[in-house]
């Protein structure tokens, strides 16, 4: 078995994205014997292979994956890895130099972690405007100085993010598993242009399952490139109702069940928008209109 594998799942990736994210990789203090290279092409128009330089690896395999969404990759690329330890990138994702290096030795020196990420960096086409900072997160902006961990699967302060995921081979396979059987009969990842999340934060919680815990490491950096388009309004407040929708979906999964918004609740979602303006108001609305599709959903089912 190998040490490492990094799995990258892509769906028509920006040539200059994606070309920063493999001269990255290629730039690894990691010697490249110690790890593998698997990229998960994801239905891909052009096939990434013909566009794409990876020779320079010597473990580098591409797998077509023609059922779409991320989660379909993710999983391809769990059942295909033969690391050890799992590193999900993603094609817009580029990794300080020693990013592996750190991966490794965290695996090595906290056998109590199950799976764990790092601190993901702006890296913005264009200065966003300042109003934009408040939903930074939400494009997984994540910056911070001590390390933190828990064993609570749903906590945000311990939560890894997808972007850089480290997860154990045996949580991984545990996940896998969990589809394979039918007891996660729902996607919680982009497919196309829907702007679902919460896939990476049930794959990462898989460690609690299995006794372990989640963290986050500050010495694991990357930057996320970020093009202007996903920091217009429009973009955020679709963002915000997908993210309060798969939340929803996956407290369910979790055993977290949400109480039905009565009439106190709806007034106090109105004047919660009332006291907001301009595009903060409308995020707002995006992310409850989210949350309660995804409440109707359930007490229809």
């Amino acid at each position: 078995m190998m040490e490492l594998s990094v799995i990258i799942c892509t769906h028509n990736p920006r040539s200059d994205y994606f070309g920063r994210t493999l001269e990255a990789l290629r730039a690894q203090t990691l010697v490249r014997v110690d790890w593998e290279m698997l990229v998960i092409d994801n239905a891909s128009k052009q096939p990434v292979q013909e566009r794409f330089d990876f020779s320079w690896h010597p473990a580098a395999r591409v797998v077509r994956e023609d059922k779409l969404g991320l989660t379909p990759a993710r999983l391809r690329g769990i059942g295909e890895a033969r690391g050890a330890l799992l590193v999900f990138v993603d094609d817009d994702n580029v990794l300080d130099p020693d990013f592996l290096d750190v991966a490794k030795r965290i695996a090595a020196e906290r056998p109590f972690l199950g799976a764990w990420s790092g601190q993901c960096r702006p890296g913005f086409e264009e200065q966003p405007e300042e109003w934009t900072r408040r939903y930074w997160g939400n494009l997984v902006i994540r910056q911070f100085d001590t390390d933190v961990w828990s064993n609570l699967p749903r906590l945000t302060d311990t939560m890894p993010c997808g972007a850089g995921l480290c997860i154990r081979r045996d949580v991984a396979r545990y996940y896998l598993a969990l589809n394979e059987t039918g007891q996660r009969a729902i996607q919680l990842d982009r497919t196309g242009t829907s702007l679902l999340s919460g896939g990476d934060n049930d794959l990462a919680a898989c460690a609690c399952d299995v006794g372990l815990g989640v963290g986050l490491i500050s010495a694991l950096k990357l930057t996320h490139l970020i093009p202007p388009v996903r920091l217009t309004e429009d973009y955020l407040a679709r963002l915000a109702e997908g993210i309060a929708y798969s939340s929803v979906l996956l407290d369910r999964e979790r055993g977290i069940t949400h109480p039905p918004r009565g009439t106190l609740g709806r007034v106090a979602d109105f004047v919660r928008t009332l006291l907001l303006a301009g595009p903060h108001r409308r995020v707002l609305k995006a992310a409850y209109r989210g949350r309660d599709r995804a409440l109707r959903g359930l007490t229809a089912s």
